[in-house]
């Protein structure tokens, strides 16, 4: 189907330039300080007149590359008759084009950085600012948004494809695109200066292991000692910062999990990218506007252990659904992977404490402490470096409890020594001399470790005792 029939008989008047210069649309706007708003504006009537002329529920019956080609064609003619006398060059005329197409189409001003590869965040502090991150690093872009509302109008559209809403009763929001890409997006009362955006976003091709090793963020020992640690089916949980690359990490780990096995995976939002073919990924759901129907992260984890799972993984444990979490550790769904927001292993396990006392049950400290101990068998921590670099900076193992105190031993970690002129951080990957209590299981499950594998000594990618 053409966009001339969605027009419903109204697109010969764009079909091209037949309008006189005495029509009202046409006629000569007084100069403007600010080219920019001007720039918006005629965008901004572009769009809405398109928008008018369209029969929104047959847009989905055009493939995205025709639509994008005749919604190019209508604008350009919407361009000449309306405004043939306004100041744009022909650079400027295509940018216009390219962006009413994404404003038609995709999320308007972020669609260039959603399609680009080398983009990792993208941060709308208000309609006027928009930041990406590369590498590691922030930026600001050219790009902006034309007002408060043009930037509801995005917000709202990527809530709704997943079923969800934000409004002022709500003014809060954990989303995602359909390609799996986090979202978080507040507006006020809650965000005094205008509504904000927040994307996290996943690359369609997700990393492998043999890229993190090749991006210097783990060495080949640590990789094979993780992918024993999850085929031995221990219990594993990946502390760290924001950013720090944990669902990344989390990912790689999940390759290790063998064919046959069913997982079970919940997420506040869905953004895990599991090869596996029995897969079945739950999403928490949010109240409506009456204030019912909430289903939570501790409900999902509760209904999960009757779907009969090998595998049980959450994408990050927040609150209370931590003590359901560790209950399934607990009783015989080994082999379960979460992360948690933490700075180092240690106070990973304080979050979980604290997390597993939100659950309002009356368990003691040193009992909830030897629950802990006992459900968790590895801690796994990845951290962002000061020059955006991501780095698994320690493997330790749960050991047991010594009085009133959860013990580990550290595998393998990573040493920073310094910052060079450039802001690049020197450091190299070392093992710790000690050899896993799990290295028994992995001899018994047929996956033995060399024993050299955790002698002291800095670690190169390949681990044959070379500083990287």
């Amino acid at each position: 189907m053409s966009l001339a029939a969605l027009l419903g008989g109204k697109s010969a008047r764009a079909a091209g330039p037949t309008a006189t210069k005495g029509s009202a649309h046409g006629a000569p706007r007084p100069a403007r300080v600010d080219m920019a708003d001007h720039y918006f504006e005629i965008k901004t009537r572009i769009h809405d007149r398109l928008i008018d002329m369209i029969d929104l529920s047959l847009l989905d019956t055009l493939s995205e590359v025709d639509m994008r080609a005749e919604v190019a064609r209508v604008a350009e003619g919407l361009l000449w008759e309306e405004f043939q006398n306004a100041p744009l060059n022909l650079a400027e005329r295509k940018r216009m084009l390219a962006e009413v197409q994404d404003e038609v189409i995709g999320l308007g001003p972020l669609e260039p950085y959603i399609k680009d590869p080398t983009v990792n965040d993208i941060l709308v502090n208000g309609y006027r600012r928009i930041y990406v991150e590369r590498s590691g690093k922030l930026e600001l872009t050219p790009a902006r948004f034309k007002d408060d509302d043009h930037l509801r109008k995005i917000i709202d559209r990527i809530v709704s494809l997943v079923g969800r809403r934000i409004d002022e009763s709500q003014p809060l929001v954990d989303a995602r695109l359909l390609d799996g890409s986090r979202v978080n997006a507040i507006i006020p009362p809650l965000a005094i200066d205008g509504p904000s955006l927040s994307i996290r976003k996943f690359s369609k091709d997700p990393l492998e292991t043999s890229d993190l090793i090749a991006f210097d963020s783990l060495t080949e020992a640590m990789a094979q000692v993780m992918d024993g640690i999850v085929r031995a089916r221990l219990n594993v949980v990946i502390s760290g910062g924001t950013g720090s690359g944990k669902t990344t990490l989390l990912n790689c780990l999940s390759r290790s999990i063998p064919e046959d096995e069913r997982i079970v995976t919940i997420e506040d939002a869905a953004e895990l990218q599991l090869k596996q073919d029995h897969v079945v990924r739950l999403e928490t759901r949010p109240a409506n506007i009456e204030g019912r129907g909430e289903i939570t992260q501790r409900e999902l984890v509760k209904n999960c252990l009757r779907m009969r799972p090998d595998r049980i993984i959450v994408g990050e444990v927040r609150a209370s659904e931590a003590l359901d979490m560790l209950q399934a550790m607990n009783t015989g769904h080994d082999g379960s992977l979460t992360t948690v927001h933490a700075n180092t292993p240690r106070d990973a396990l304080m979050r979980l404490e604290t997390m597993v006392s939100m659950a309002g049950l009356n368990l003691g400290p040193l009992s909830m402490k030897r629950y802990i101990s006992s459900a968790i068998d590895v801690i796994i921590q990845a951290t962002r470096l000061v020059d955006g670099s991501r780095k698994v900076v320690s493997i330790q193992e749960v050991t047991g409890m010594e009085g009133e105190m959860i013990t580990m031993q550290e595998i393998f970690a990573y040493e920073q020594t310094g910052v060079t002129a450039e802001g690049r951080v020197e450091g190299h990957f070392t093992a710790r001399g000690i050899r896993p209590r799990f290295a028994t299981k992995l001899e018994r499950m047929g996956r033995p470790l060399p024993r050299d594998m955790f002698d002291v000594s800095p670690l190169d990618k390949t681990g044959a005792g070379r500083r990287s």
